[in-house]
């Protein structure tokens, strides 16, 4: 197992879209190396999710963990990891809401971003079973950030008011709590 690197803003792999991941190599020898290298590049980033892209690994996989609930995102609901491989997400409920996010691949960077914030998400884990969750606030956000990187596509994208991105430390200060 291996901390990988995580892939920058500009890199162009990070803008192109993922391919699906072979259902019949989940629980290969590969596949639970990929699973635990992203594991530990998480962890060793501070991260709270992954996708499978920033390691430049061009399959739509990606983790998530919420381990602590003390966040630069504020006071979270901890999620335990879980892997998510050829994901799709719908929209359940109309109506957006925004949160400031962050980025292992635009590190030192914040920006405001509205998303669906009650959403299902049909996709199949580690072992190859075919699941289904439903997501609200801001893990909902957590879901569709990660998989936007599947799709070849940064949460900067999708800043509609240009003014709400920041450097880390001014969003501490200027923005924080708002």
């Amino acid at each position: 197992m291996a901390v990988r690197e995580v892939i920058r803003m500009g890199d162009p792999h990070l803008r192109q879209p993922a391919e699906p991941y072979p259902v019949d190599r989940i629980g290969s020898a590969e596949f639970d190396t990929l699973i635990e290298d992203m594991r530990e590049t998480l962890h060793a980033y501070g991260g709270i999710g992954l996708a499978a892209p920033q390691i430049d690994v061009p399959f739509r996989i990606a983790v998530i963990e919420i381990e602590q609930t003390e966040t630069r995102y504020g006071t979270l609901e901890q999620s335990p990891f879980d892997v998510y491989v050829n994901p799709v997400i719908t929209p359940i409920a109309a109506g957006e809401a925004g949160y400031w996010e962050g980025c292992l691949s635009v590190p030192g960077m914040m920006g405001y971003v509205e998303r669906p914030q009650h959403i299902r998400v049909d996709y199949l884990d580690r072992h190859g079973n075919a699941k289904s969750t439903e997501a609200h606030g801001f893990l909902a956000t957590v879901f569709q950030h990660e998989f936007d990187h599947l799709d070849g596509v940064l949460y900067v994208d999708r800043i509609k008011d240009r003014s709400l991105f920041a450097f880390e430390d001014e969003y501490l200060q200027f923005h924080a709590g708002e």
